[in-house]
């Protein structure tokens, strides 16, 4: 199996006996003692901090049961299945079987093995065994009438270079080129007709079989029989595995012994009803076992771990195990293929006891602890790593959605809260007071708390600051200070306010308050986080990073290199490096790299941007909340998303950073479309004139899709030319000559691998290429050249003539044709401009209401199809409002319609005023309303209702009537994953329209 395929080339280092094996024993002994301290600073992480990536037959696998799994030294993984052989190299999956051309010989492929040389040895399901060298040559060594035309379960080579074959239920065999297939019968009295799919050959060549019924042994002798029966393993399953250090294990029932100097040795027994299938010893010295229904487990110094439920991971059981040459773990199931890598982030979610994964804030108090604040609640991290609800309840007896937190002089707690005030906690949790209307708390939004030197605490809400002292709340009377959103705010070294809010940033300085315009400067407005560093205090908003240094705004955003627009926190660590929060994941720099990019000595910064791939929860980090994103005590970073909360420790960073560059392989050649066989010692011979393209891949497979690739073509490139991600090169017309390509491929921000892919190839000239033949036909040019410029001479002088004459002739003409076509020309303008006209009219009057100057039905259902697409593509938030004027009808009957039309042309007025310019008012007919919202979140457009409402109720005397009062109802819907089609968005506002009504109008229904 594929576990075992560096147990197999570690068994050919093993000599005989004699002095010469004590010797290499001692120094391997000596070499394991040096290696021992470097394996202990290299502990793999628990497997909860794991990334995983699935593939199943969906992403390009023939079939989801791999039965084995091998990587080539050129570092292409190679998977066995039942629909033909298949090459992986991180990016695409390449399928050989019996269509394909090199083709296999049946498609259900039973067992792997790399060689020491690099080749590539395949069994089947019909007994025949085929060799893929490492020039890309094919062999095969097809069943014979003497050998058994089933599935070949597993290979092993021994050390005299003899490839063994374990028949399913039919004995084993051994291959060499030299005489075939050797095969070897099962006795009746051994249990080979229940074999399972385990062979491996130990230090001494021995061969060892696995079965449902006791191990059998192969001695030196070649005598087939039973383990020894003082081993005690029983007549249960009974597999042996041969790790990479060369330790011969078996794995019997529940229990996992070593072979040590001929005797069992009992290592780990598993609690359990465990039916263990596939075993692999990974390069940190864990064990990971694939089991049959319970899928994967490791026994490393975490102590025995179980991947975390609800992964939705291929189920069935595990066949196969596989560490790849960065040191992932490959694993091949009956229900498909799955790979576990490090990752530089860990992350937290729901199963790790949040209350939910949409975090919004995180927060670190004086005793280490560590408060999470979600849309779900408020968790508190235990001692073990999981989270637990703190019991935090709101009026409505259910947990707030936390939007920021503080901690004051005294301990306690400050949380604040979407809609339900502020809480006080004390430090075990337990609630203090809750600071609500009756308090003097404005209602709405608390996205940020700060607590002064004093000891005083400020909270941001949607009316502006208030400042909170003992149980009352004060609203702050400082002339100048905002009045709206706050979304930030930050005490300076200084005790200064800093607030950030939707228009820019206020600072009060003691009495008096100091405004700061961004928009001058790229277009800043909202204001997302503040963090002082030094004298400098940076600013995170929606155009990238302000620095205010010394009186001084200076800005470093998209223009300078930064990858986004919007960045939510800054955050620099102890090793000098600077995290940045944003909504397509969290980027990094340094701070010496920031200040002279804002400084002017530098012009673009450079960043590196980690996400999903690299084990975030959710590349989406989530801002306008406060912490969004700190660095505790014990020097890690912590940020909060929209999957849950993320972690990394930058001291990783360095190990991750330097991990080696990618080996290059070239994949295909085609010369004018056509492929050909590229790989051998020998060099090509390119046909004069072709179209030449070749396509190479970098092969690591951890990040794939980053890969950056360079070319450099001996006989034509002066040096290296830098390709991106680009993975294939073509040339046209190459002249004649020899020519080596050279490939290289470096990873993000790391060197260039030295590994490179190497062709050299010959592109021969045509005839009429040769020296000879081009100075003939030179010479012949020449000729033709004189003899051609004399006859085209007298031609030339003889059809001036005729020429001047025809010109003169059509002079006349042409002057009288001009006068006319001017006259034509200027009919024309005039008709042009009277239908241009007319086409603006109609097309106005088709999507516009005649009556308001809204858009019309079809004019609103244009606007929201697209704006519904759009949303879906990008995950902007979009709301919907369906208002209907109350008891209109009434005042049609009571006034007369020319006083509800006057009515209806009111309506529009207000709420056309009340829309941002990226909001779209519309009369969908009657007394119908909608208001479509684009990048709004629910409670945002539940406010612009609440203040439409309001606008309603404060204007006086609709259509000049004295007394008239208008109200309306309202149904708000924000956009969901169920909403298929524009049409379910609509008919939901709708249905929400109608429960404002039933619920007594005047109001709005969310739903």
């Amino acid at each position: 199996m594929g576990g075992q395929g560096a147990g197999r080339r570690l068994a050919g280092r093993h000599p005989g006996v004699g002095i010469g094996r004590v010797l290499r024993l001692g120094v391997l002994w000596l070499l394991l003692l040096l290696a021992a301290p470097l394996a202990a600073q290299t502990v793999a992480p628990p497997l909860r901090d794991y990334a995983i990536d699935v593939w199943t037959s969906r992403n390009g696998l023939p079939h989801n049961s791999l039965r084995d799994i091998a990587q080539t030294p050129e570092g292409h993984l190679w998977f066995a299945t039942w629909e033909g052989l298949v090459r992986y190299n991180g990016l695409d999956f390449t399928v050989f079987d019996r269509s394909t051309r090199p083709g296999l010989r049946d498609n259900g492929i039973g067992a792997l093995l790399v060689d020491r040389q690099g080749g590539l040895w395949i069994s089947d399901s019909r007994g025949n065994v085929t060799y893929r060298s490492t020039d890309g040559q094919w062999r095969v060594w097809e069943h014979q009438a003497d050998t058994p035309e089933v599935l070949i379960q597993s290979m092993q080579m021994d050390s005299q270079g003899r490839l063994w074959l374990l028949y399913e239920g039919k004995g084993i065999a051994y291959l060499t080129p030299e005489t075939g297939v050797v095969y070897q019968p099962p006795p009746a009295d051994l249990p080979l007709a229940m074999s399972f799919t385990k062979l491996v050959v130990d230090a001494q060549d021995r061969v060892w079989i696995g079965t449902l019924d006791g191990l059998v042994l192969r001695d030196n002798d070649g005598e087939l029989k039973r383990a020894p029966a003082e081993w005690g393993v029983g007549k249960g399953l009974t597999w042996p595995y041969r790790a990479p250090d060369g330790a011969l294990w078996i794995v019997a029932g529940e229990r996992l012994y070593r072979v040590e100097d001929d005797r069992l040795v009992l290592v780990h027994s598993l609690p359990g009803q465990l039916h263990m299938t596939a075993m692999l010893q990974d390069r940190h010295g864990d064990l990971w076992l694939g089991t049959e229904n319970q899928g994967l487990l490791r026994i490393s110094s975490h102590g025995l771990e179980r991947l975390p439920a609800g992964l939705n991971l291929p189920g069935g059981r595990v066949v196969s195990l596989r560490e790849d040459a960065e040191g992932s773990i490959w694993v091949g199931a009956n229900g498909g293929l799955y790979r576990l890598r490090e990752t530089l982030f860990s992350s937290y979610t729901e199963r790790d006891g949040l209350s939910g994964d949409y975090v919004r804030t995180v927060f670190e108090d004086r005793n280490r602890q560590l408060w999470v604040g979600s849309a779900s609640g408020l968790d508190l991290q235990t001692t073990d790593g999981t989270f637990r609800a703190m019991p935090l309840h709101n009026r409505g007896g259910k947990a707030p959605s936390v939007l920021s937190l503080a901690q004051g002089p005294d301990g306690d707690l400050w949380v604040g809260t979407f809609g339900d005030g502020v809480y006080r906690l004390r430090a075990d949790g337990s609630l203090r007071h809750n600071y609500g209307p009756g308090d003097g708390m404005p209602g709405g939004n608390i996205r940020a708390i700060s607590v002064d030197p004093a000891g005083v605490v400020w909270a941001g809400t949607q009316k502006g600051v208030v400042r909170i002292d003992g149980d009352r709340v004060h609203v702050s009377n400082v002339p100048g200070m905002p009045t709206g959103l706050i979304t930030a705010l930050e005490h300076d070294h200084q005790g200064n306010l800093w607030i950030g809010t939707i228009e820019g940033i206020r600072v009060l300085r003691g009495d008096h308050v100091q405004s700061i315009d961004l928009a001058p400067m790229g277009g800043g407005r909202s204001v997302f986080g503040f963090h002082q560093i030094g004298e400098a205090m940076w600013i995170s908003s929606d155009r990238g990073l302000y620095r205010w240094y010394k009186g001084r705004l200076s800005r470093v955003g998209l223009e300078q290199g930064m990858p986004v627009d919007a960045v939510f926190q800054l955050v620099p660590d102890r090793l000098g490096n600077v995290w940045i929060s944003s909504n397509r994941g969290v980027l990094r720099t340094d701070m010496a790299t920031l200040n002279a990019v804002a400084d002017g000595r530098t012009p673009r910064v450079t960043v590196e941007r980690y996400n999903e791939i690299d084990g975030m929860a959710n590349a989406q980090a989530n801002g306008s909340s406060g912490p969004s994103a700190i660095l505790r005590q014990d020097g890690t970073f912590w940020v909060v998303t929209a999957g849950g909360l993320s972690t990394v420790d930058p001291q990783r960073l360095q190990r991750f950073r330097e991990r080696p560059a990618p080996p290059a392989a070239i994949e295909n050649v085609q010369v004018d479309g056509a492929p050909v066989h590229w790989e051998g010692p020998e060099r090509n011979l390119i046909p004069g004139g072709r179209r030449l393209a070749v396509s190479f891949v970098g092969l690591s497979y951890l990040m794939s899709d980053r890969i950056r690739y360079r070319t450099r073509l001996e006989g034509l490139d002066a040096g290296w030319v830098e390709r991106g991600p680009q993975r294939s090169v073509e040339f046209v017309g190459l002249p004649p000559g020899d020519y080596t390509l050279h490939v290289a491929a470096s990873h993000p921000g790391g060197a260039w691998g030295q590994q490179e892919a190497v062709w050299s190839f010959t592109v021969e000239p045509f005839w009429w290429q040769r020296h000879s033949v081009q100075a003939f036909i030179g010479l012949l040019l020449l000729g033709a050249l004189v003899a051609l410029y004399r006859f085209l001479l007298q031609q030339y002088k003889a059809s001036n003539l005729r020429l001047a004459r025809r010109v003169d002739e059509a002079t006349f003409d042409l002057q009288a044709q001009t006068v006319h076509l001017q006259a034509l020309n200027l009919e024309k303008t005039e008709l042009a401009e009277r239908l241009a006209r007319q086409a603006e009219a109609f097309e106005r009057q088709a999507r516009e209401d005649a009556l308001t100057g809204l858009a019309n039905r079809r004019g609103f259902d244009e606007t929201l199809a697209r704006d519904f697409a759009r949303s879906q593509r990008s995950g902007h938030p979009l709301s919907l409002v369906v208002l209907d004027i109350d008891h209109f009808k009434d005042v049609n009957d009571t006034y007369s319609h020319s006083i509800g039309d006057l009515v209806l042309k009111e309506v529009a007025e207000v709420i056309d005023a009340a829309c941002r310019d990226s909001d779209l008012p519309a009369r969908t007919g009657g007394e119908e309303f909608a208001l479509l919202l684009n990048d709004t979140r629910l409670e945002e457009a539940a406010q612009v209702c609440a203040r439409l409402r309001g606008l309603f109720h404060d204007h006086p005397d609709w259509a000049g009537v004295k007394g008239l009062r208008v109200t309306f109802s309202a149904g708000l819907v924000e956009l969901a994953g169920d909403d298929r089609t524009p049409a379910l968005l609509y008919q939901r506002a709708d249905r929400a329209l109608y429960r404002a009504k039933s619920d007594g109008r005047d109001r709005t229904s969310i739903g």
